[in-house]
């Protein structure tokens, strides 16, 4: 799953020493069994055949446009131009792609003999068709009127108990969607947190297990926000594909090569947004305080 890792939702709820909260969101599919033996792909080429840089930007966009949002939620009207530079800075596409190659990188160490397969599926026209159905989905989605039609889609797919949901349900199943999107959300809002003590300001009396219970109290709003999210995202993007072409990336999926990638991106875009949100965290801290970012 490339291009369906949501955005991290940063909410805090109530452990600033002044300022209400963050209260918005922010916002990867993987896919047939090996014909041949195409080798053993570098990190590199492989995030390249994966159109990571492509991800990246449209990601990149999307933190820029929630950097406005925090400005309204934190210190409205009080960021300016010099919050714009910060959050630009912090979401330098480059430092974002050599983050997320590192940890993939790192990630992958030991699977070596699954990344030929990662890259054979993805190489070939069906995965290329796929990744950019993907990213066009992802760039589409940032329109909140495609967002509102993507999501009637699915309402009536539901009501009308559709084959294709069944198997968006068996690919978000398989790749575990859900969890995964949960899991970098909580883990980038721990980030957020722990960015904010660091410059002071949080409650000088608040602990790590103090941050951790926030966080944890804040699942029940972040699986709804995914689980309203994931769907008219798959929906959006895999319309396209024929059934048989979905059951072959489902198919995909279901393999140890491609268990394997889902899990390493997710994780490796865990790193890369846990470190933006740690900077996030710092950065509005100092303009809470009124201290130059």
């Amino acid at each position: 799953m490339i291009a369906g890792l949501k955005l991290p939702s940063l909410l805090v709820l109530g452990l600033l020493v002044s300022a209400g909260g963050i209260g918005q969101a922010f916002s990867n599919p993987l896919p047939l069994v090996l014909v041949q033996d195409v080798g053993i792909p570098s990190v590199a080429t492989l995030a390249k055949t994966l159109r990571i840089g492509e991800v990246i930007d449209v990601m990149r966009l999307e933190g820029l446009s929630y950097g406005t949002e925090m400005e309204g939620d934190l210190f409205p009207g009080k960021g300016g131009a010099a919050w714009v530079s910060v959050v630009e800075l912090i979401y330098d596409g480059p430092t974002m792609q050599r983050r997320f190659e590192e940890a993939l990188a790192a990630r992958l160490a030991g699977h070596e003999t699954d990344m030929g397969a990662m890259q054979q599926f993805f190489a070939a026209d069906l995965g290329q068709r796929i990744l950019k159905l993907e990213i066009e989905a992802r760039r589409s989605l940032m329109d909140q009127a495609v967002e509102d039609a993507a999501k009637a889609r699915v309402e009536e797919m539901m009501a009308e108990a559709v084959p294709r949901f069944d198997a968006l349900q068996a690919f978000s199943e398989v790749n575990d969607l859900v969890e995964m999107n949960i899991s970098g959300a909580m883990n980038s809002n721990l980030a957020f947190f722990q960015g904010m003590a660091e410059v002071g300001a949080m409650r000088q009396d608040l602990t790590e297990e103090d941050m951790l219970m926030d966080v944890w109290g804040q699942e029940p709003e972040i699986r709804a926000e995914t689980e309203s999210w994931v769907f008219p995202y798959l929906a959006l993007a895999y319309g396209p594909l024929s059934d048989e072409e979905l059951a072959a990336y489902i198919e995909f999926s279901e393999t140890g090569p491609g268990q394997t990638l889902n899990t390493a991106v997710f994780g490796a875009f865990d790193t890369v947004f846990a470190a933006i949100s740690r900077d996030l965290g710092r950065a509005a801290a100092r303009q809470i305080m009124g201290e130059d970012i």
